[in-house]
């Protein structure tokens, strides 16, 4: 199948986060893929230009994370190193630490981007405030690029953006749960508040979440498990990219208000008698 998205939004509408700019508002992942196979073709038919790597399942060759540095081409792709996996600040800062290093083995000699993850509850999977905004306030120290994995908390977006940090990604629903949008109202707090870009970040099922998320104003999204664990991942990959892109350009739009009584589309001058 033939990876053909729609037309993009306008060429001067790119997404900056920190230094850089991406045409593409789709982010993928590499993990839950059945092979490095299916995951190579997703990510390619998706049209994504930055992709989060687990940083301590690559260190430690986990199921499914072997040749992972090897099966991308990280010339073209921008690697974002996550800490999955860290339960407080410290370990989130090592482990953001060997992130930087590992970008620097594969080429991206400037790479300081971190997706920070702080999740203590191996239940839920939701992320910690308090160890996040520590381990964000250290991380900007060092000169990282931070772009934090939250709840949908209004107050807490906007005090890691003041921090310093690049980006806020509030979760839609609990990761990988496939929920949707349960966190909408807040969403929209964030997204009308921040100065930074919003990532939705977990919880999108199905491209019609993605294109509503970016219609309510969201800058870009974080889309894995709805990817990696639908049936034809590579198909599903080509329809999230297309609904980001449909949904970023019915936002750029302005849809219709919305009126309790109808309205006829033809016009009513000039009827037949």
């Amino acid at each position: 199948m033939t990876n053909t998205l729609i037309k993009t939004a306008p060429k001067s509408d790119l997404l900056t986060i920190g230094d850089r700019t991406f045409s593409s508002r789709l982010m993928t992942g590499t993990g839950k893929y059945s092979s490095i196979e299916i995951m190579q073709q997703s990510i390619a038919a998706s049209g994504c230009e930055i992709v989060t790597v687990a940083v301590r399942r690559v260190q430690t060759k986990a199921p499914g994370h072997e040749g992972l540095a090897e099966a991308l081409d990280w010339s073209k792709i921008w690697m974002l190193p996550n800490t999955a996996g860290c339960q407080t600040a410290e370990e989130a800062v090592r482990v953001a630490r060997l992130g930087r290093e590992m970008a620097k083995l594969l080429g991206q000699e400037d790479n300081n981007f971190v997706k920070l993850e702080v999740i203590p509850d191996p239940k839920y999977l939701l992320p910690d405030p308090i160890g996040t905004l520590q381990a964000a306030e250290q991380l900007i120290k060092e000169g990282f690029a931070v772009l934090p994995y939250i709840n949908a908390d209004p107050v807490l977006a906007k005090r890691l953006e003041e921090a310093g940090c690049v980006t806020v990604m509030p979760l839609g629903s609990p990761i990988g749960s496939g929920q949707g949008i349960k966190n909408e109202a807040n969403i929209r707090i964030i997204v009308a508040e921040a100065k930074i870009p919003v990532v939705v970040d977990a919880g999108i099922g199905t491209p019609s979440e993605a294109a509503y998320s970016m219609e309510m104003g969201a800058d870009a999204l974080l889309i894995n498990s709805a990817i990696a664990l639908a049936k034809n991942p590579v198909v599903m990959a080509q329809a999230m990219g297309n609904a980001t892109v449909a949904g970023r350009l019915g936002y750029l739009a302005g849809r219709i208000p919305i009126k309790s009584y109808a309205s006829a589309s033809s016009p009513l001058t000039g009827t037949i008698d």
